[in-house]
């Protein structure tokens, strides 16, 4: 693995929290100017985190999959990569045993 690029996991994770911190000042700016409705009280902070989240939710799925794909993929490889790690240590194992 090339330690100079990130993984797959950790380029989606930051790409999906850029989602987010986009959606919350979007939100958070639609709230200052009247355009969405401010929360009851105390809870104005509470309204925006939430709304940002409804609405970064679906932006992620629908512009990250190339990333959660990519990451998908990685998380396979390791997988199996384990596994097999396993069942050669299994297998050695028993070649001993016997």
């Amino acid at each position: 693995m090339n330690a100079a690029k990130p993984s797959a996991t950790i380029w989606y994770t930051m790409l999906r929290v850029g989602i987010f911190i986009g959606s919350l000042v979007f939100v958070g700016l639609l709230v200052q100017f009247g355009i969405v409705p401010k929360g009851n009280g105390n809870s104005n902070l509470i309204w925006v985190v939430l709304l940002a989240l409804v609405i970064s939710a679906p932006l992620s799925y629908v512009l990250l999959r190339k990333q959660r794909d990519a990451m998908s993929a990685q998380i396979v490889t390791k997988v199996e990569r384990a596994k097999a790690k396993l069942e050669a240590n299994r297998t050695q194992e028993d070649g001993v045993t016997q």
